[in-house]
């Protein structure tokens, strides 16, 4: 799924188009998905 409006994967409604996603945390390790961000994100 891909919500960001602004994201350029963004296809069809929600669905995410990007080849493959890139997650990584803020810092250091991850302990909850609050910690993480998409590396995928491209503006349009």
């Amino acid at each position: 799924m891909c919500e960001v409006n602004s994201c350029k994967f963004n296809k069809e409604g929600t669905r995410c188009g990007a080849p493959k996603i890139h997650v990584a945390p803020h810092k250091g390790r991850a302990e909850s998905s609050d910690e993480t961000d998409c590396k995928t994100y491209e503006h349009v």
